[in-house]
């Protein structure tokens, strides 16, 4: 009996343990339809990780898979970022007890999801089928997943198109409308392409359960529509990379629960409402990129959730409030490319967690924000506002050890670098550049271990450079350019820099030696150098280690006294990585080879303009983008240059030798915008297409060649035209009005020709015309008032026009009044440009410099960089006559005004006193009477006057720059008297001639039969010098004895 007792007991352990074993057995067990599934789900894979997914073994132990305990089947498959690409077995869904799928980050490139089979998985939580790369349409069956929690089919590819999922049948609405219990959902690239109305109807039907959305570059339109604001528990929305092109609408500012809210680069606009800053559970907002999208910051409550602020790129404006301060969890602070502007408030400090601060492009001002309570600071950049004063002292960077970037490029500061800034331990990126830093760079003593850009260009910086910075091993760029650091320099201490890839020391007053070592071995463990800049240096040859280079892509050794030939190892140390070539501005006469540039496919820029390069054009590398050979002594184009010319954009060939004709082959490259042949001795007709046939084109100049045929008259419809410049060519016939088909020309120089015609005022009608030179052609006829296409006066017409040159032509009639109203540019109000240069966006700002010559103070002036302010009026040298309107007076930004050898009668209007701004006065030989204004004396700028040969009369007056103008200012005007003439005011009126009226009886016929005399005697004497050889040769052995 006590046996069975005790076996009892016994027996019940022993069954329970074999209980638990069977059942941790079960638990393990797979389902061998659910293994069948998984096992056809992977071979329809094409490749993948699944190593342990093989028939042998239990599926529930399958990595990436999980079983139901109770049941062995399969509610989760976990196969994200296994490399998985292929298709997906129709016999997948046969797992109809999966809860959780994610199929995200893999390799499935444009496979389409199947169209059928998601239905069947009714019990689905959880759907991740994201940034795998399916296509196509969403299937229906995935809308009958009613138990869905998240469904994420986003993708990284935020350029919506053929490639991508999208919604076509069903509808997102359709969609949507079924998934009630639907919490998250991204769709981020799949393309909805829909309106405001379309696509927030749609999404508000999940109305509160939604917490997440996120619909990043969908190709949705805005503008936001109403319903939206039933997502009354949303916390997480993100709609950027859209066209919404609407205001953020009020409503958003009651999602109480909202904690991000990212809107960049969707075209918002409006004013931002402020309440959305101040949400108490906001901690992201980014709202950069939306250009239109104005604001201010509010004022901030204290405990603020916020920990990234990004407005960058917006039109938010105003000032920094002092409750910034209030932002206690703040990190990142990003407001780059706003119009915030005043001083910074010292509750910036107050931000203790701040590791990112970017408020640079603005218009702040005042000093530096000092920064030393911020010890998790990662990134702090200010460049391109006004601040001033001083980089702050070594107190601030105390503790700084994430301090890795400092920017405080394109400010105004002054005073010295701290040497301290070098003892910050991580910091990799200095950028100082462009500012008024002064005094010697110090000497440092740590390693700076991770410093990897340095550039302190464009200061004040002097002294010489410490040699401490050639031991930073790190370092990768190093920019000293444009400062007045001084005394020598040897390149074999670059060798140190062993991962150096930009070195810029140009412009400054070194004199940077080839160093003495100079054997191969020390020269080929030189770091590889990418960028290589030198402009000025006083070199007078190649550094040797260049020989060594392999890898050079940007190379600028202009401005120096390199001469001899250019040799063929420069072609070399580009290999197939040059860019940039610039030698310009030395001393070269030739190349070793004139195939030299061929070979460099990758070549961008060839610059070798200002040297003394002679013979024939060598011929650019087919890839070449901007050919400058300007200045040199070349005299022969070779035949086939124009076939290199494919992708050239910039051709410069002026100020050569160059004879011949222009190729008409020139108008096959295609791509060209800027051609200037100027200063050469190109003959024959300029080639018709040049005009005809072009629509890149911007700028052509031919300026002082020996051109000759008529001017093309067929311009083509769709010109690009902005610079047109002809001048002192021998082209004949007349302007067509198809030169109208240039809608943005703004230079049209035609000067020193032979056209002719009536005044072109049909120009009038080129809203941008900047410049009209026509001088010394054979224009006649009056200059009519301006009359639009319809005949109707056009008050717009030449209201951009800063520099008109009419003169030496044969212009009559008199001036209308009416033109002068019209030329706003040269009034107070007008908008002048700040520019007259052609731009091309080439690696670098590049840009053509337009020239105009006119006659100022008497000589012929060629401007250039002073164009974009001059403003100038010439109509000297024609028949114009009449009084000269007193409307001239509203020119108030005229500098330049010449009126001289015409027939214009009555008085100097004293309107004239008004040009504040004029520099250069001629009235001379007209037929002007009365007195010399007053008011001319107001001119406080004037310091060319010619007012000779007229009939004035009077005194002349004596005020300000009138007291500096000599006689010649004045001669061949017989009534006037007083300072700077020899006759003075007071003596009787019939004694004084009048220039142009009879001789009075009581002239000094003695002093006039004197003068004849003199005259007669000169003649004799000098005018068979000039005619007969013999007799000059025996004047000039006379006068060698005399001397």
């Amino acid at each position: 009996m006590m046996a069975l007792h005790l076996s009892l007991p016994l027996t019940l352990l022993i069954f329970f343990s074999f209980s638990t074993e069977f059942a941790s057995l079960a638990q393990r067990q797979c389902l061998p339809g659910q293994r069948r599934a998984l096992l056809q789900l992977k071979n329809g894979f094409s490749t993948s990780k699944l190593q342990s997914w093989n028939s042998t073994t239990d599926c529930c132990t399958w990595e990436g898979v999980t079983c139901d305990p109770a049941t062995g089947h399969v509610t989760a498959l976990e196969l994200s970022n296994r490399s998985i690409s292929g298709l997906i077995d129709p016999a997948f869904f046969n797992l109809s007890s999966l809860q959780n799928l994610s199929l995200a980050y893999n390799l499935f490139n444009n496979v389409t999801l199947p169209e059928t089979g998601f239905e069947r998985l009714s019990n689905l939580i959880h759907l991740n089928l994201s940034n795998s790369g399916f296509v196509g349409q969403i299937p229906t069956g995935i809308s009958q997943l009613t138990n869905l929690v998240l469904l994420d089919l986003s993708t990284f590819d935020l350029n919506v198109g053929s490639s991508s999922l999208y919604f076509r049948e069903p509808s997102i609405k359709t969609l949507l409308g079924n998934l009630t219990k639907l919490q998250v959902l991204y769709l981020d690239g799949v393309n909805i392409s829909l309106n405001g109305s379309e696509w927030g109807l749609a999404v508000s039907q999940l109305g509160p359960t939604l917490r997440s959305l996120s619909m990043s570059g969908c190709s949705l339109m805005g503008p936001f529509d109403q319903s939206l604001s039933q997502l009354s528990q949303i916390s997480y929305l993100r709609l950027d990379y859209n066209n919404l092109s609407s205001p953020v609408p009020e409503f958003f500012a009651n999602f109480s629960y909202l904690s991000v809210l990212k809107l960049s680069s969707c075209l918002i606009n409006g004013e931002f409402p402020v309440r959305i800053l101040q949400l108490k559970n906001l901690k992201e907002i980014d709202l950069s990129d939306n250009p239109t999208l104005s604001g201010q910051l509010p004022e901030f409550e204290k405990y603020s959730s916020l920990q990234t602020l990004i407005l960058s790129a917006t039109n938010f404006s105003g000032q920094i409030p002092d409750s910034i301060g209030n932002l206690q969890n703040l990190s990142t602070f990003l407001i780059y490319d706003c119009n915030f502007h005043g001083e910074i408030t010292t509750n910036l400090q107050k931000l203790v967690r701040l590791s990112y601060l970017d408020i640079s492009r603005n218009r702040f001002t005042g000093e530096i924000p000092k920064f030393h309570n911020w010890l998790r600071i990662s990134e702090y950049v200010l460049n391109n506002n006004n601040f001033a004063g001083s980089i702050p002292d070594s107190s601030s960077y105390a503790g700084l050890d994430y301090l890795s970037e400092i920017d405080f490029s394109y400010n105004s500061l002054s005073g010295t670098i701290p040497v301290s800034l070098f003892s910050l331990p991580s910091l990799q990126i200095l950028l100082l550049s462009q500012n008024q830093l002064s005094g010697n760079l110090p000497e440092f003593s740590k390693g700076l271990p991770a410093l990897q850009t340095i550039d302190i260009s464009s200061n004040n910086l002097q002294g010489p450079l410490p040699s401490s910075i050639f031991k930073l091993s790190q370092l990768q760029v190093l920019n000293l350019a444009s400062n007045n650091f001084t005394g020598m320099l040897d390149l074999d201490s670059l060798w140190y820099l062993k991962n150096l890839a930009s070195i810029d020391l140009s412009n400054n007053m070194l004199s940077v030696t080839d160093g003495a070592i100079g054997n191969k071995s020390w020269y080929t463990s030189f770091p590889n150098i990418k960028i290589l800049n030198l402009v000025s240096c006083n070199l007078t040859k190649f550094p040797s280690f260049m020989r060594y280079q392999s890898g050079i892509s940007i190379l600028d050794l202009s401005n120096n006294k390199i001469g001899g030939t250019i040799p063929n190892w420069v072609q070399k140390i580009g290999n197939e990585s040059y860019l940039t070539f610039n030698l310009s501005h030395n001393l070269f006469t030739g190349l070793e080879a004139d195939t030299l540039f061929l070979s460099l496919d990758t070549l961008a820029i060839l610059d070798l303009h200002s040297n003394m390069l002679n013979g024939t054009v060598p011929l650019p590398p087919p890839g070449i983008i901007v050919f400058a050979l300007s200045h040199n002594i070349f005299s022969l184009l070779p035949p086939n240059l124009t076939s290199y010319l494919g992708f050239t954009i910039y051709l410069s060939l002026s100020n050569n030798k160059l004879t011949g004709s222009i190729p008409g082959s020139i108008c096959n490259a295609s791509y060209l915008q800027v051609l200037d042949l100027s200063y050469n001795n190109f003959m024959g007709e300029l080639p018709h297409c040049l005009l005809e046939n072009t629509s890149t084109l911007a700028v052509l100049n031919v300026k002082n060649n020996k051109l000759t045929g008529s001017f093309p008259q067929a311009i083509s419809e769709d010109c690009g035209f902005r610079t047109i410049n002809l001048n002192g060519n021998n082209i004949n016939g007349t302007l067509p009005q198809s030169l109208m088909n240039c809608a943005s020309l703004e230079v049209l120089d035609l000067g020193n020709n032979k056209i002719d015609g009536g005044f072109p005022y049909w120009l009038g009608e080129l809203k941008d015309l900047k410049i009209l030179v026509l001088r010394s052609n054979k224009f006649y006829g009056p200059v009519s008032k301006p009359r639009s296409q319809s005949g109707t006066n056009d008050s717009a017409a030449f209201s951009m026009l800063q520099i008109l040159d009419l003169s030496s032509n044969s212009f009559n009639g008199t001036l209308p009044k009416e033109f002068f109203r019209i030329l706003d540019s040269m009034m107070v109000n007008s908008k002048i440009s700040t520019s007259l240069t052609v731009d091309f966006d080439i690696l670098y700002g590049s840009y053509y410099q337009n020239s105009v010559t006119v006659t100022f103070k008497g000589l012929e002036v060629t401007l250039v960089s002073s164009l974009a302010i001059f403003t100038s009026l010439d109509f000297s040298g024609n028949g114009f006559g009449g009084k000269i309107p007193q409307e001239i007076g509203e020119l108030k930004m005229l500098d330049l005004l010449n009126m001289s050898h015409n027939t214009l009668t009555g008085t100097i209007p004293p309107q004239i006193g008004d040009l504040k701004q004029l520099e250069s006065l001629d009235l001379s030989s007209n037929e002007l009477t009365g007195n010399i204004p007053e008011e001319l004396t107001l001119l406080t700028f004037l310091s060319s006057l010619n007012l000779s040969h007229n009939n004035l009369v009077g005194k002349v007056p004596q005020d300000n720059q009138f007291s500096t103008f000599s006689n010649n200012s004045y001669l061949y005007n017989t009534g006037l008297c007083g300072y700077p003439l020899t006759a003075q005011c007071g003596a009787p009126l019939s004694e004084i001639p009048v220039w142009g009226t009879k001789f009075s009886n009581n002239l000094n016929w003695q002093f006039i039969f004197t003068e004849l005399g003199f005259v007669v005697g000169f003649v004799g004497v000098l005018g068979p010098l000039m005619v007969w050889s013999e007799w000059r040769e025996q004047f000039n052995k006379c006068v060698d004895c005399l001397l």
